[in-house]
C-alpha cells in the first residue's frame, strides 16, 4: 500500500466506514449489504417485495460478490481496511477497466442520489442524501458547489463518472471528484 499517500487512504476509508462497514465491525462482509439494503429502501420509503426493493437487493449483492471476489484476498468472507485500500489502488493504476462490481456501485450511488430520476444531480438531492450519512449540510452544499463549479455544471451520469474515478484513484487534492461523497476536507 506504499502507493497511496494518506490524504487518498482517509477518503478511501471514508467511503469504507460510511457506505460498507455499516455495522462498523472494522471489515466489509454480507452483513453490512443487508444492512444496507434495509437502510436504502426505508430512506426512499420502499418496503415488502416492491420491484425498487428487489433491483436494490440484486444491485447490492453483485457489489458484494464482486466487491468479496476483488479484494477479499484471503477469502474469509470479510474485507478488511488494507484489502479495501488494496483493491482501489489496483484500481488507480487503470481507472478506465473498473471492476463490473465498482461500475455497478457507481451507477447505484447516482441512482441513489438523482432521486427524481432525472439524468442529473442537483444541490438538494445531493445534500439530503449526504445528510442522511452524516454530513453536515453546510458542508454537503459547500461539497457540491465545488464539484458543480457553482451550479454551473450539470452533473449527469458522465460528469459522475469522471469525478467518480478522481475520487477513488486522484491523489490531486484539489480534483473535484474528491467532493462527491458530501466532505469537503481528508486532512
Amino acid at each position: 500500500m506504499s502507493s497511496i499517500s494518506q490524504f487518498r487512504k482517509n477518503k478511501l476509508m471514508y467511503v469504507f466506514n460510511v457506505f460498507f462497514d455499516v455495522n462498523s465491525s472494522g471489515t466489509i462482509d454480507k452483513k453490512d449489504f443487508e444492512i444496507a439494503i434495509e437502510r436504502f429502501c426505508n430512506l426512499r420509503g420502499w418496503s415488502g417485495d416492491s420491484e425498487k426493493v428487489e433491483k436494490t437487493r440484486s444491485c447490492l449483492l453483485k457489489v458484494w460478490d464482486g466487491l468479496q471476489s476483488g479484494a477479499d484476498k484471503d477469502q474469509d468472507g470479510q474485507v478488511t481496511q488494507d484489502e479495501w485500500c488494496a483493491m482501489w489502488d489496483e484500481f488507480s493504476k487503470n481507472p478506465s477497466a473498473p471492476q463490473e462490481w465498482q461500475t455497478h456501485y457507481m451507477n447505484f450511488m447516482f441512482d441513489l442520489v438523482d432521486t427524481s430520476g432525472d439524468g442529473s444531480i442537483d444541490e438538494a438531492e445531493f445534500c439530503e442524501v449526504c445528510q442522511n450519512n452524516g454530513v453536515p449540510a453546510a458542508e454537503a452544499a459547500d461539497a457540491y458547489k465545488r464539484f458543480s463549479k457553482g451550479g454551473t455544471v450539470q452533473v449527469s451520469h458522465d460528469e459522475f463518472a469522471k469525478y467518480w474515478v478522481e475520487f477513488f484513484a486522484s491523489e490531486d487534492q484539489a480534483a473535484l471528484g474528491n467532493f462527491i461523497f458530501g466532505k469537503t476536507s481528508f486532512n
